[in-house]
C-alpha cells in the first residue's frame, strides 16, 4: 500500500475512534452525568428521557446535567439503585446494547485516580459514557540480529464484540476493585497462556485514550499499554477460548495489517502507538505524525 494511502487509512481510524469530538457530533446534544456535583459522563438524550421513568433514583435534567438523588448518598446505595434500573431496561429491552450483559462491573468516578462514587455494569457504560479503563500487552520479540517481530491474537468467532479481528497479544477491562498489573496478568494467563513469571515482566510505557459514540452511546476509554519482550522460543496458545490463534508477524507486515478492516479498532491503536515510540514511524517521512500522535492522546 502506498504511504499516502497507509496515513489516510489510518487517519480515517483516529478519525472514527474519536468522532464524539468533531463538529457536528452528538456531544452538543448529550447531558451531563453528575454524581455529587461531579461530571461522571455523558448521557444521550434518548437515554436521559428513558431515566425520567425512574425519579426515585435520577433528578430531572436540569442545567444540561442528569444526577443521581441525593438520597443516594453512599458507594452502594448508588450502586444498587442504578442495577436495578438496568436490569428493568435490560429485561424490557430498552436498550440494544444491554443484551451484551457480562454481569462486570466498572468503577465509576471523574478520574482514575478518584475515589470510585458507584459501580456500573460494563454493558450499560456507553448508555452513561462513563469512561472505562483497560489494560493492553503488546508482546513482541527481539531478534539476535535486532530485528522485532510482533504477536497477534486473532480474536474467537464467538467473541460478543469484534469476533475474528485482530487484537493484541492480551487485553482486558478493569473490574471494580481490581488493580491494572493484576489486571494484565490475569488476561495474561488467561488469555494467552503467558506465565504470571514472564507477564509481570511487562512495562508500562503509556496509555491511549479516545472518545467515540454510535448507536449504543458514548465510549469514553483509556487504555493502560503495556510492552512485553517475550523469549522467542516462547509460543503462545489459546487459553480461554476468546482467541483462536496467535500470530508473529514481521512489523512491516503489522503496519500494512492496520490500515485494513482486519484489525480490532482500539487494537490498532495500541500497536500503531507502539510503532511510533519505536521509530517504525517516522516524522520526516509521515506527514501526519502529528496527527497520529494526538489522535492517540486524546482527554476524555
Amino acid at each position: 500500500m502506498a504511504n499516502s494511502a497507509w496515513s489516510e487509512k489510518i487517519l480515517q481510524l483516529l478519525r472514527r475512534m474519536n468522532n464524539f469530538y468533531i463538529t457536528g457530533s452528538g456531544r452538543s446534544k448529550c447531558l451531563r452525568f453528575e454524581i455529587n456535583e461531579a461530571q461522571v459522563g455523558w448521557i444521550p438524550p434518548h437515554v436521559a428521557s428513558m431515566l425520567t421513568r425512574y425519579p426515585e433514583v435520577f433528578s430531572p435534567p436540569h442545567g444540561g446535567a442528569v444526577s443521581l438523588r441525593r438520597s443516594l448518598d453512599s458507594y452502594e446505595k448508588r450502586s444498587e439503585a442504578v442495577d436495578a434500573v438496568l436490569r428493568t431496561m435490560r429485561q424490557e429491552g430498552s436498550f440494544t446494547c444491554l443484551k451484551g450483559w457480562r454481569d462486570e462491573k466498572y468503577s465509576v468516578m471523574p478520574t482514575f485516580s478518584d475515589p470510585p462514587l458507584m459501580w456500573m455494569e460494563r454493558a450499560a457504560t456507553s448508555l452513561f459514557g462513563v469512561k472505562r479503563y483497560g489494560v493492553h500487552i503488546n508482546g513482541y520479540t527481539l531478534g539476535d540480529g535486532g530485528e522485532v517481530r510482533m504477536w497477534l491474537a486473532r480474536r474467537s468467532l464467538t467473541k460478543q464484540t469484534f469476533p475474528g479481528l485482530l487484537d493484541n497479544v492480551a487485553a482486558g477491562g478493569i473490574a471494580a476493585g481490581v488493580g491494572i498489573k493484576h489486571t494484565l496478568v490475569k488476561e495474561c494467563e488467561e488469555e494467552a497462556c503467558i506465565p504470571a513469571v514472564i507477564a509481570e515482566k511487562a512495562r508500562p510505557v503509556t496509555n491511549v485514550s479516545y472518545t467515540y459514540e454510535d448507536e449504543d452511546g458514548v465510549f469514553a476509554e483509556s487504555q493502560f499499554v503495556f510492552d512485553l519482550e517475550l523469549p522467542l522460543e516462547f509460543k503462545l496458545r489459546a487459553g480461554d477460548g476468546e482467541v483462536q490463534d496467535f500470530y508473529l508477524l514481521p512489523i512491516d507486515t503489522v503496519k500494512e495489517l492496520l490500515a485494513t478492516d482486519d484489525f480490532k479498532p482500539n487494537c490498532a491503536m495500541v500497536v500503531l502507538d507502539f510503532l511510533i515510540r519505536h521509530s517504525f514511524i517516522d516524522p520526516d517521512t509521515e506527514p501526519f505524525y502529528q496527527e497520529m500522535v494526538a489522535g492517540l492522546h486524546q482527554t476524555l
